[in-house]
C-alpha cells in the first residue's frame, strides 16, 4: 500500500492530478484507511503507469476514461480496448514523423548558422 504522496512520486503525477483522476472515475475503487485517507495498491500504480503513457503521448482524457471503463467491464471488451490503443498508436506514429521532420529542419538551420560562424 502506498500513501498518496508515494503514489504521486512513483507515477509522476501531482496529488491534485491523482484526486482529479479519482473524481472523474479514471481511477476507481481507491482504498481508504479507517481515517479516510486514500491508499494506493500496486494495481492502482499499474493503472497510473498506463495513464502516464497515454497522457504523455497525447491521448485525451475522454479516451482514457473510455479505456478504463471498458477494462472494468471485463474481458469481453478486449477487442475494443485493443482497437482504441491501435488508433492512438497510429496518431502517435504520425506525431513522431512530424516531429522527426521538424527536428531535421532545425538541425539543418543549426548547420547553416555553424557554417556562417566558420566562415567569419
Amino acid at each position: 500500500m502506498y500513501a498518496p504522496s508515494e503514489a504521486a512520486r512513483r507515477s509522476g503525477f501531482s496529488l491534485d492530478t491523482l484526486r482529479y483522476y479519482e473524481k472523474i472515475g479514471l481511477l476507481s475503487d481507491v482504498s481508504r484507511t479507517s481515517g479516510g485517507r486514500r491508499v494506493f495498491t500496486d494495481d492502482d500504480l499499474g493503472w497510473l503507469v498506463l495513464f502516464r503513457c497515454l497522457r504523455d503521448t497525447g491521448m485525451p482524457i475522454a479516451q482514457m476514461c473510455r479505456y478504463a471503463d471498458l477494462a472494468r467491464e471485463g474481458e469481453h471488451t478486449a477487442g475494443e480496448r485493443k482497437a482504441l490503443l491501435e488508433e492512438h498508436a497510429t496518431r502517435v506514429e504520425e506525431q513522431m514523423r512530424l516531429l522527426q521532420h521538424q527536428y531535421d529542419h532545425l538541425r539543418e538551420k543549426i548547420r547553416f548558422y555553424e557554417g556562417l560562424a566558420d566562415a567569419a
